[in-house]
C-alpha cells in the first residue's frame, strides 16, 4: 500500500516533470480505486492550464491593452493557484 501512495503523490508532484502523461498512465495501470481518484484529480488540474493558455490568448486578440494585461494576470494567478495544490495534494498523499 505504501508504493501505492507514491504513486498517488507523484501523479500530483508530475505537473513539475511529466505534465498530464504521468497521472494518465498511473490511472489505466495502477489498480488501486485510491490511487486512481487521486490520479484522476492531478490529471485534471494539469489540463487545467491548457484552458488558461486559450484564454489568454483570446485576451491578447482582443486588443485592447486592459484585457491584456487581466488576462495575463488572471493566467498567472490561476496558473499559481493550481502549482500550489497540487503541491500540496502531494504532500498531503505522502503524511
Amino acid at each position: 500500500m505504501k508504493d501505492y501512495k507514491v504513486f498517488a503523490s507523484l501523479s500530483y508532484f508530475s505537473i513539475f516533470f511529466a505534465g498530464f502523461i504521468f497521472p494518465l498512465a498511473v490511472y489505466f495501470i495502477v489498480q488501486d480505486d485510491e490511487v486512481k481518484y487521486h490520479a484522476k484529480r492531478a490529471f485534471i488540474s494539469h489540463i487545467i492550464p491548457f484552458f488558461t493558455i486559450i484564454l489568454f490568448i483570446l485576451g491578447i486578440f482582443s486588443g485592447s491593452i486592459s484585457s491584456i494585461i487581466s488576462a495575463g494576470l488572471l493566467f498567472i494567478i490561476i496558473n499559481l493557484i493550481i502549482l500550489i495544490w497540487n503541491i500540496v495534494q502531494g504532500i498531503k498523499i505522502l503524511l
